[in-house]
């Protein structure tokens, strides 16, 4: 989820890294891990994030095929 609404700055996830290492393919799983985030705020508050989790899940489908 920290890569979700914004974000956060470029330094973090470098000093996550050097303290813990991610596993290759990590990337390809952000989409996938964002996506419950996604879906529980449109369900709390509707709006645009129907439209978010709509996108991602079109991008994992595309990706995983």
């Amino acid at each position: 989820m920290a890569q979700l609404f914004g974000g956060f700055p470029r330094s973090f996830f470098n000093g996550y890294e050097r303290e813990w290492p991610l596993e290759a393919g990590h990337q390809r799983r952000v989409e996938l891990y964002n996506l419950y985030h996604l879906l529980n705020h449109a369900n709390l508050f509707g709006g645009g994030y129907w439209q978010q989790s709509a996108a991602s899940i079109t991008a994992l489908l595309r990706e995983w095929q």
